[in-house]
């Protein structure tokens, strides 16, 4: 059984871990299918001309950010960008988020919770030390 200290390490390490797997997949995507990334940029981000190169520039960027979130290194930056990131995503897909019953725009709303583990684990990123390679919190 967890007790303790170990139980919040624990789950801190389950939410940093199962959230960087969640967005290497968005991630990855923008390097092997650019161009479903230019069709969401075009869409979510109101940029018209993003080449493909690009997406895959911003995807290459992105995975080593996640890596070393995944990894707890350099957590003010890394646990931030990622929870910057994933916040101007959220909020770029308000449209949906306040009509949720039209069309899928239901699935919109998986980004809301995930956005409050994000914030949650950025709160506690001292805290979570388990399967991490070091890094402090504050750099």
């Amino acid at each position: 059984m967890i007790t303790g200290t170990r139980r919040l390490e624990t789950g801190l390490a389950i939410v940093r871990l199962t959230a960087a797997a969640f967005f290497l997949v968005w991630s990855v995507e923008k390097i092997v299918a650019p161009e479903r990334a230019v069709g969401v940029f075009q869409a979510f981000y109101f940029v018209e001309s993003l080449p493909a190169m690009g997406a895959v520039l911003i995807g290459v960027v992105q995975t080593a950010i996640i890596l070393a979130f995944a990894c707890g290194l350099w957590k003010l930056w890394t646990y931030g960008a990622v929870l910057l990131m994933h916040g101007a995503s959220t909020l770029s897909t308000v449209a949906q988020l306040a009509d949720p019953y039209s069309d899928i725009n239901h699935l919109f709303w998986a980004a809301v919770p995930v956005l409050g583990a994000l914030i949650a684990l950025f709160i506690l990123r001292e805290e979570d030390k388990l399967l991490t390679l070091g890094g402090s919190a504050s750099g």
